[in-house]
C-alpha cells in the first residue's frame, strides 16, 4: 500500500515538474503566429477581466493559448493587475512581456497641443480632429460644455490653459477639456498672489483677459512685460486700449484677414477703440508667461508700442515719439 501511495506522489511531482516546466518554456517563447502582421495596435477595455482580454487577444492574433497566458498570470499573482487602455506590439514577445506589459499599463499614448493664443473654437476643432479620443462632446453647446467641466463662467474664451496633453487612446474629450479648465484655475490662483501692487485688476478674471491680450500682441518673450505696460498705463489713465486683435476678435466670422478703418470705428463689446476699459471677456487662450507678464509687467511710463516689422515693437512714452517711429517703421520715412 505504502509503495502504490509513494508511486502516487512520485507522479504527482513529476505531472508538477513537466507542467512547471512546460510552463516555464511558454512564458519566455517569443508568440509568432503565421497570420499575424506588425506592428499591432490592441486595446483592453475598462473593467475588461483577465480572461476576456486573453480571449480578445487570441482573436486578434498576440495569443495562442490563452488559457496557458491567464494560468500564468494567475501563478505570478498579477490575475487581477491588468490596466485598461491602448498599447502596441512592434513584433512578437513572449507571455511574460506581453503580462508584464499590460500590468504595469505600458500603454500607447494620445497627445492634444492646444497653441498659446488660440481662440475656443481653435481648440474645439483640434479636439473633434484628434482621432485618438472618444468625441463625446461633439453634440454639446459651449454653454453645456462649460456646465460640463464645471466652469461658473457663462463664456468659454481664454480659460483653458494651453499645454501639450498626454492621455490614453480613447479618453473623452470631456476629461480633457476638464483637466485644461482645471489647469488654467490652478495657474491663475497660483499667479495671482505674486501680483504687483497697484494693478488695476478687480479679479483673475480682469488679468486672464489683459494676459490674452498680451498673447495676441506679441510672440516675442521678453516683449511681453513692457506690451503689459503699456496697457495697464493707459488703463490707469483712461486712456483707451486701442488695440487690434480685441477688434478682430469682435469681428468674429466678418473678418477676412484685413482690417480697415471701417473696422476700427464698427462697434462692439470687444472693439477697444470705441470702448473704455477691458473687454468683456479673454480673446485667446493666453500662457503662463502672458498670465505672468499681466501680473507682473514692466517698470515702464511707455504708453505706444508700434511693430518694427521684424517681430519685435518700438515703444515710446509720449505721442509725438510714436508718430516718428510710426513714420519710421510703417511708412519708411
Amino acid at each position: 500500500m505504502r509503495r502504490w501511495i509513494y508511486r502516487l506522489l512520485l507522479l504527482g511531482v513529476l505531472v508538477l515538474l513537466t507542467s512547471g516546466g512546460g510552463l516555464l518554456w511558454y512564458a519566455n517563447q517569443p508568440m509568432r503566429m503565421a497570420d499575424t502582421l506588425y506592428p499591432l495596435d490592441f486595446s483592453i477595455h475598462r473593467g475588461a477581466t483577465l480572461t476576456a482580454a486573453s480571449q480578445n487577444l487570441q482573436q486578434i492574433g498576440v495569443l495562442n493559448q490563452p488559457w496557458a497566458f491567464v494560468l500564468l498570470a494567475r501563478l505570478k499573482g498579477q490575475a487581477g493587475q491588468i490596466k485598461a487602455g491602448s498599447y502596441a506590439l512592434e513584433q512578437a514577445v513572449t507571455p511574460l512581456a506581453l503580462l508584464r506589459k499590460i500590468t504595469e499599463g505600458d500603454t500607447v499614448l494620445g497627445k492634444l497641443v492646444l497653441i498659446e493664443g488660440w481662440s475656443f473654437l481653435d481648440m474645439r476643432r483640434s479636439m473633434a480632429a484628434n482621432p485618438a479620443l472618444r468625441h463625446d462632446t461633439a453634440g454639446m453647446s459651449d454653454e453645456e460644455l462649460l456646465r460640463s467641466v464645471g466652469a461658473s463662467e457663462t463664456h468659454p474664451e481664454g480659460l483653458f490653459f494651453p499645454d501639450t496633453y498626454f492621455f490614453d487612446r480613447g479618453s473623452s474629450e470631456l476629461s480633457l477639456y476638464k483637466r485644461a479648465y482645471h489647469a488654467m484655475q490652478e495657474n491663475l490662483k497660483a499667479s495671482w498672489p505674486t501680483r504687483a501692487p497697484g494693478l488695476p485688476y478687480r479679479s483673475p478674471y480682469e488679468a486672464l483677459i489683459m494676459a490674452s491680450i498680451i498673447e495676441k500682441e506679441t510672440g516675442a518673450a521678453e516683449e511681453r512685460p513692457l506690451i503689459a505696460a503699456v496697457f495697464l498705463n493707459r488703463l490707469r489713465i483712461g486712456m483707451r486700449l486701442q488695440t487690434d486683435p480685441t477688434v478682430i476678435y469682435g469681428l468674429g466670422a466678418r473678418f477676412d484677414g484685413n482690417l480697415r478703418r471701417d473696422d476700427l470705428i464698427a462697434d462692439t463689446p470687444y472693439n477697444t477703440y470705441t470702448r473704455g476699459g477691458l473687454p468683456p471677456t479673454p480673446i485667446a487662450l493666453p500662457g503662463l508667461a502672458a498670465i505672468q507678464a499681466a501680473l507682473r509687467p514692466e517698470a515702464s511710463k511707455a504708453l505706444y508700442f508700434v511693430a518694427k516689422g521684424n517681430g519685435r515693437h518700438a515703444f515710446s512714452e509720449t505721442l509725438d515719439m510714436h508718430n516718428r517711429a510710426v513714420a519710421r517703421y510703417q511708412r519708411g520715412r
